[in-house]
């Protein structure tokens, strides 16, 4: 079984900037895709930005420019890199990866539990 776990999260005033870091752990798996999502309070869980093996990426429109995302595959590694960061902003922040076993053909997800973020005006 694969697990991840975020770590980063924090206050801090608006335009300042914050870095989220998800690490992978398990045996004898690969990993795909991997995404940070991120669920303010009252509000559904939507994409911040996601990251393919080959490294392509996407973001959502509200963070293009600000938000960017990085992997370091080796080490089945995701990042957050957060500039310019708003109130709206404030959120759990949760890392997501596809992966499969060595052995095997199906991916599954799985969801790490969240950092917040909080962002003061």
């Amino acid at each position: 079984q694969v697990q991840v776990a975020e770590s980063g999260g924090g206050l801090v005033q608006a335009g300042g900037s914050l870095r989220l870091s998800c690490a992978t752990s398990g045996s004898m798996f690969r990993v795909n895709t991997m995404g940070w999502y991120r669920q303010a309070p009252g509000k559904q869980r939507d994409l911040v930005a996601t990251i393919a093996r080959d490294g392509s990426t996407n973001y959502a429109n509200s963070v293009k420019g600000r938000f960017t995302i990085s992997r370091d595959s080796a080490k089945n590694t995701v990042f957050l890199q957060m500039n310019s960061l708003k109130p709206e902003d404030t959120a759990v922040y949760y890392c997501n990866a596809a992966w499969r076993l060595l052995t095997g053909s199906t991916y599954r997800e799985v969801w790490g539990q969240g950092t917040l973020v909080t962002v003061s005006s």
